[in-house]
């Protein structure tokens, strides 16, 4: 009896050890056979490049192609801090730093195991700030628009300090400046996506302050001046830098190349609109002598 008993014992503790050992044995898992990424390519499509625009349309976007044998899914680094996984070797990415930029891209085609290939290719890529879509639609109205000085209105030209954004020091009432003010006709144009033109047809003399006559080529006291105003201009868009807040402005400005005349002439080339709809504009913009300037424009 006791030899029955130590025999069914021993048995005990021999299932005990084999489940033991069958527990403890590790799943194995075979890769397969282990393959480097080979061939890996990068072709880079910027949008609206071309001869004229070598670093796209300003738009910032761009599309990335990589391609390698064997790899199951690569890592793109946009070389501003920015990657992206992805099986497909397909990415799509907008570059936002403002002007014309380099930037290295960087891709690791990942195969099995974690075996990679690298290549790198620099790009040159264009952004520009992006017009909201209002200010396009209410300045051109989709196309193009012609606007002239607002004179049947009061503070349709001013002037105050540059801590404040209302002309504190001096508000025209109707009617009551220089003729030549008031023929002016101001044409914002629509000419691309993020992109618009705009023609001051001063019908031969545009009004100048007194400060300001130097700047235009001319001399003399406040008052009508036969200058040029340079035809097309492309407008440059950008965040208003003057501290204004949602209450007072849109918080756009935009920099009129060459002499900078809208409707009349101060000696600065930069414009705040403060206010905009289909059929009324606001604009501030800082003269020559410091002072900030307002002129309220009417669509025709």
């Amino acid at each position: 009896m006791n030899m029955e008993k130590n025999l069914k014992y021993i048995l005990l503790l021999g299932f005990t050890a084999w489940l033991a050992v069958s527990g403890c044995k590790k799943t194995e898992y075979s890769f397969g056979k282990i393959k480097t990424p080979s061939d890996l390519s990068i072709s880079v499509a910027i949008q609206g490049m071309d001869n004229t625009h070598p670093a796209g349309d300003g738009s910032g976007n761009v599309t990335i192609t990589v391609k390698a044998n064997d790899a199951l899914v690569y890592k793109i680094y946009f070389g501003n801090g920015d990657s992206l996984l992805t099986s497909s070797g397909i990415a799509t990415y907008k570059y936002t730093l403002l002007d014309t930029n380099n930037y290295t891209i960087s891709v690791n085609a990942i195969g099995t195991a974690g075996v990679m290939s690298t290549l790198s290719q620099q790009i040159r890529v264009l952004y520009l700030f992006q017009i909201p879509d209002d200010i396009i639609a209410n300045l051109t109205g989709g196309s193009a628009k012609k606007w002239m000085i607002y004179h049947d209105t009061t503070g349709h030209f001013g002037v105050g300090p540059t801590n404040t954004f209302s002309p504190d020091y001096y508000s025209a009432t109707p009617n009551s400046r220089s003729a030549c003010s008031y023929d002016d006709e101001i044409t914002f144009t629509k000419s691309g996506a993020n992109s618009i033109t705009m023609n001051v047809d001063n019908k031969g003399e545009s009004f100048l302050t007194g400060a300001s006559t130097g700047f235009y080529g001319v001399s003399g006291g406040d008052g009508c001046y036969a200058i040029s105003t340079g035809g097309d201009k492309i407008l440059g868009f950008g965040a208003a830098s003057s501290g204004s807040n949602a209450s007072n402005s849109t918080g756009i400005q935009f920099n009129v190349p060459g002499n900078g005349i809208v409707d009349f002439g101060t000696g600065g080339s930069t414009y705040e609109i403060l206010y905009i709809s289909p059929t009324v504009i606001s604009l501030r913009n800082i003269g020559i002598e410091g002072l900030a300037w307002y002129q309220i424009l009417k669509a025709e």
